[in-house]
């Protein structure tokens, strides 16, 4: 048990950093809220509609073929560091890996899903 004291001891410091930094910083810290600090920026652009907006499902299904997309070539990069290990087999299995990734391309190309109306 006496191994785990020291983390215990750095754990509780940190938590008893961190709250008396938000104390102090509470206390001290200035407090002028006006009309406009307290309104709602957004890029630097004055908002013109309600944040209850509904949004496209085209918006969405872009950002999940985004991130499946983007995850997909995360993959490849361990494989270009290894590829001189892997050889021949390396090799033909990233072609089918890609060729997987050029069908699903071409599939969500012909369903139109990233056409903008």
């Amino acid at each position: 048990m006496e191994q785990y004291v020291p983390i215990a001891i750095m754990l509780g410091l940190g938590v008893l950093s961190g709250l008396v930094f938000t104390s102090v910083n509470r206390l001290i810290g200035p407090k002028h809220p006006s009309e406009e600090k307290l309104s709602t920026y957004e890029s630097g652009m004055e908002p013109v509609r309600s944040a209850r907006e509904r949004f496209s499902v085209k918006f969405y299904l872009v950002a999940m073929l985004f991130i499946v997309f983007d995850i997909e070539t995360v993959f490849m990069y361990p494989w270009a560091v290894r590829f001189r290990a892997l050889g021949m087999f390396g090799f033909v299995e990233m072609l089918v890996f890609i060729g997987i990734l050029l069908v699903g391309f071409v599939y969500i190309l012909k369903k139109g899903a990233l056409r903008w109306h």
